[in-house]
């Protein structure tokens, strides 16, 4: 399979993560990228980088402010007197009527929706980086090439169209499905990540042209807490273009597989001509983040069902943290998907 990676990912090396009161190292580390890309080479993937794209996929998705505030935020937050060594905000315009700020630490309230989004003085050269890579990955399908993977880091899909969140920055699915729709009427985006893709589902709730579907541990305990509940099915002229399948948690690979079933039904009635596959390894048994129980059987047998959609198709890297066995689950979507083709 083609692979797209980028080596200006590991110079975003986040530390601030907060849970439950505690400051701990942050699970997003450089090394979850580099153990993915060993096992894709050894599994005898190649892989090339990404080529410049540019802003302008990214701001088909995102806002200019939003855009704005990432490019600067590092800069501006080294002048502020005491400022620590990452961009965290202690502050947020929470659910009410609010007005846009000019100092960067309400700025920073209003576009970090959490503490797991530290902003380092490389985040916006990797997050743009992993932008190009979905971007270059999406120019490889539109030319042709049945599939592509592009392994984005930092990951993207909790990144709304105005507000990082969860390790995320720039939505790296949307961005791949928005380029897809220069040549396709009608896009699927299927997000198994053991988190909600709330990112995703905020910015295409209220259209038509993108079905968006995710499979994830459920949210009224589990982040990202607010997103992701059956119930949230789009809004105006996306009333009925979103699904969502939550689980409880700690499901092994046969509820998580039957949900698999559910999705791609609702994807086969929505008829897309393309698919981008946001694919977050952290639903695995060993994952750190814990959520469901999915085996590297249970990986391969999905990414079966979806490739056999026969879809021009995108592979997004979002979550997946480090475990001994991350690259090997890789390995078996990768393999499962290639034999689901066949």
């Amino acid at each position: 399979m083609k692979i797209v990676y980028s080596e200006r990912h590991a110079k975003h090396d986040p530390q601030t993560f907060l849970v439950r009161g505690v400051i701990q190292r942050n699970a997003e580390q450089p090394e979850r990228a580099l153990r993915l890309l060993a096992a894709a080479q050894a599994a005898g993937h190649a892989v090339e980088a990404p080529k410049p794209s540019g802003l302008a996929p990214a701001q088909a998705i995102h806002t200019p402010e939003y855009l704005d505030f990432l490019q600067v935020a590092a800069r501006e937050w080294s002048k502020l007197p005491g400022a620590g060594p990452e961009v965290v905000p202690n502050v947020h315009p929470a659910r009410y009527p609010a007005t846009y700020p000019k100092g960067l630490v309400g700025r920073a309230g209003w576009h970090q929706a959490d503490t797991g989004c530290p902003i380092g003085p490389h985040t916006w050269d990797a997050a743009l980086a992993a932008s190009e890579t979905a971007v270059t990955a999406a120019d490889l399908v539109l030319a042709g090439v049945r599939e592509a993977y592009a392994l984005c880091r930092p990951p993207g899909h909790h990144a709304f169209a105005d507000m990082a969140g969860g390790f995320c920055f720039l939505n790296n699915s949307a961005i791949a499905a928005q380029h897809l729709r220069r040549d396709h009427a009608r896009v699927a985006v299927l997000d198994v990540d053991v988190h909600h893709g709330n990112g995703t589902q905020g910015i295409f709730f209220e259209r038509d042209d993108v079905l968006t579907v995710s499979i994830h541990a459920d949210p009224s305990t589990y982040y990202p807490y607010f997103w992701g509940h059956a119930h949230e099915t789009g809004t105006g002229k996306g009333h009925g273009f979103n699904l969502n399948l939550p689980l409880p948690l700690g499901s092994p690979d046969a509820p998580w597989l039957e949900a698999g079933d559910k999705a791609l039904a609702r994807i086969k009635t929505f008829a897309p001509t393309a698919l981008v596959v946001a694919l977050g390894l952290d639903a695995a048994a060993s994952d750190p983040l814990q959520g469901l129980k999915v085996s590297g059987a249970g990986f391969h047998a999905m990414a079966g069902k979806i490739a056999s959609l026969g879809l021009p198709t995108v592979l997004v890297q979002e979550g997946g943290y480090l475990s001994d066995d991350l690259g090997q689950n890789l390995v078996q979507f990768l393999a499962g998907f290639e034999a689901g083709r066949r």
